[in-house]
């Protein structure tokens, strides 16, 4: 923790200095410009791309390429996170162009619009936890096993849900129109499945893609919504997200051990979330978060 910090009596403190000492902290990690997201986010689509001319030229094999896949298409997401929230530059700045080309890239290997994503992710931060408004309730489930349970059944053919949530938010948001852009890059991505079968490379497209997008759809809800979330019944600025430790730590769980400091604080990088957490720590206890001992 910060060496200043080390020095308060927290007890002794009003809760309208509790409030600006918050703030104070929390704007020092907002000034932060967040290079090593924006490496990754562009690092990471490359090297997913080079996978496919690599491993179709028989230069790379495919047991060494799929757990790479694996990775570039789980990590696909957290860049484009972070660009949702504007944190490179907001609309107007000189760099709001590199923001948005952040978002579109970096989701490549993931097949989803950055758009889309955006304006959902919005309505959960509005309305996390809301049984009726937030797009990501059903996600909530009673247990680790009961989530992995309903979020499977979820990703079975034919079956209803999450989709219908967001289809939802967006229709009651005036943005029904983010809609045909998630059906065309989704129809894209089964095309060039299809495409790849086709021509004699269906191993290497499930292997490549198809195995990774699917573990990816379980890993990313898990981390991302699940876990700092759970159990998903309380609202409120200090009480719709916990704090947690992961069996994989802070970098197996994408950094979000540390997501409750982006529900209060969105515009923190998220490589600056843990440092904000230590600081942010001794208020976010007055302040009656669940931190869950981290």
């Amino acid at each position: 923790m910060d060496q200043v910090a080390d020095t308060i009596d927290w007890d002794v403190l009003s809760d309208d200095e509790l409030d600006a000492m918050e703030r104070k902290i929390a704007a020092k990690y907002m000034q932060k410009f967040p290079i090593g997201i924006i490496a990754w986010g562009f690092t990471n689509t490359l090297v997913w791309l080079a996978l496919w001319p690599l491993v179709l030229m028989d230069i790379l094999p495919l047991w060494i390429a799929f757990p790479i896949a694996v990775l570039n298409v789980t990590l696909a997401y957290l860049p484009s996170h972070d660009a949702q929230h504007s944190i490179i530059a907001r609309r107007g700045q000189p760099l709001r162009w590199l923001n948005e080309l952040l978002g579109h890239v970096s989701l490549i290997p993931f097949a989803t619009p950055f758009r889309y994503l955006r304006h959902t992710h919005m309505e959960h931060h509005n309305h996390a936890n809301d049984p009726d408004l937030d797009p990501d309730y059903d996600v909530h489930a009673s247990d680790r096993l009961n989530f992995f349970r309903k979020h499977l059944t979820k990703m079975q053919p034919g079956h209803t849900g999450e989709e219908d949530r967001y289809s939802e938010a967006l229709v009651r948001t005036g943005r029904s129109n983010l809609m045909i852009e998630a059906v065309v890059v989704r129809t894209l991505y089964m095309l060039v499945l299809y495409g790849l079968a086709l021509t004699g490379y269906a191993i290497e497209a499930a292997l490549l893609w198809w195995i990774p997008m699917h573990i990816a759809q379980v890993y990313i809800p898990y981390y991302l919504s699940w876990k700092p979330h759970h159990p998903g019944s309380a609202t409120g600025r200090y009480k719709d997200t916990e704090a947690f430790r992961s069996h994989l730590g802070n970098v197996g769980s994408s950094g979000m051990q540390y997501h409750v400091i982006h529900h209060l604080y969105p515009r923190i990088p998220l490589m600056d979330t843990p440092a904000a957490y230590r600081e942010l720590r001794p208020i976010l206890e007055r302040k009656g978060c669940n931190l869950r001992g981290l």
